[in-house]
């Protein structure tokens, strides 16, 4: 019986019972009585912009992804699942490898072998910024100590909007590969994890902590930022969506490293695609395919063109 029902049924016997019975003392367990808890929110339907590119027999087509979310967002309907179910594979940035995998690669990449540590690069004023951030998150100061400066900002950030209540389990690759698993649909990945990782781990030093500074200067608006970002992800408003990420990424060795270098691969590679007949989902963050050199604007370069779906 669920907490709800037993609750209900306990203050229907006490609204009824006799009047001798009301003046007696409560019985020391009413404290501990489940509280009536609230229906929770119906789900709220956003419309992610889905854009496609086809010839003659190849139609691929392109969704931008967040990776976390919170619980309680219709997007997979509509002309989004339409698509999903047309397609003959899902291909995403990468195909999480197993969990020892991934531990092992991060900790290859992500701690400084030389056993410097990551408050020891910092000079006096970042590490105040730094400190006052990361205790936010519920660490101590020195718990990431270990760590490069890219995955102290990385670890740090996640950290912060979990504690809002976003969830990984929630993010729309999840989801998209626990449909393709029951669709029996192949699922493969443009880059691997190792891949993405070195991309932050190559980053100078330098770029490294001022990338982790602005991530610690953002914790107090982590929150509000994420949540402007999915509204705008979900209006949807590719051209808000931009203007809002380069707010955020000010450095352009970061920006080139994270989005432009790899939405030029990707845009080389959807080329290669064309020439195989069949229905591709791609699917990759949201940041790809906003802004001037977002995946779509580099496709004309390779004689293609992306068109928004209508729906």
């Amino acid at each position: 019986m669920s907490s709800i029902m037993k609750t209900l049924l306990i203050s229907t016997a006490i609204l009824f019972a006799p009047a001798a019975m009301a003046q007696t003392e409560a019985p020391a367990a009413v404290e501990a009585l489940d509280p009536v808890k609230a229906a929770p929110p119906a789900p709220k339907d956003v419309d992610p912009a889905l854009w496609v590119v086809k010839d003659e027999d190849t139609t691929i087509y392109l969704f931008g992804t967040v990776h976390i979310l919170k619980p309680g967002l219709n997007w997979f309907d509509e002309g989004v699942k339409a698509a999903f179910d047309k397609s003959d594979r899902l291909v995403l940035e990468m195909v999480e490898p197993p969990a020892a995998e991934t531990q092992a690669l991060f900790g290859k990449l992500a701690i400084d072998p030389s056993g410097k540590t990551l408050r020891s690069k910092m000079n006096e004023a970042d590490r105040a910024i730094y400190e006052a951030a990361i205790t936010k998150v519920g660490l101590p100061a020195q718990a990431l100590d270990p760590l490069d400066p890219w995955a102290a900002a990385v670890t740090m950030s996640v950290l912060a909007i979990q504690k809002l209540g976003y969830d990984v389990n929630s993010g729309v690759e999840k989801q998209l590969s626990a449909a393709a698993k029951i669709a029996q649909k192949p699922v493969g990945g443009v880059e691997t994890m190792e891949f993405q990782l070195g991309v932050f781990d190559t980053m100078p030093e330098d770029e490294q902590i001022r990338f982790l500074i602005a991530s610690a200067k953002a914790i107090d608006n982590s929150g509000q930022m994420m949540d402007r970002m999915i509204e705008l992800w979900g209006a949807p408003d590719p051209d808000g969506l931009a203007a809002l990420m380069n707010e955020g990424l000010t450095s352009r060795v970061i920006y080139d490293a994270l989005l432009t270098r790899r939405n030029a691969n990707w845009a080389k590679w959807i080329k290669a695609e064309m020439d195989k007949p069949g229905v591709t989902f791609m699917a990759v963050g949201t940041g790809h395919l906003a802004g001037p050199t977002s995946v779509q604007s580099l496709l004309p370069a390779y004689g293609l063109n992306a068109e928004r779906v209508a729906y």
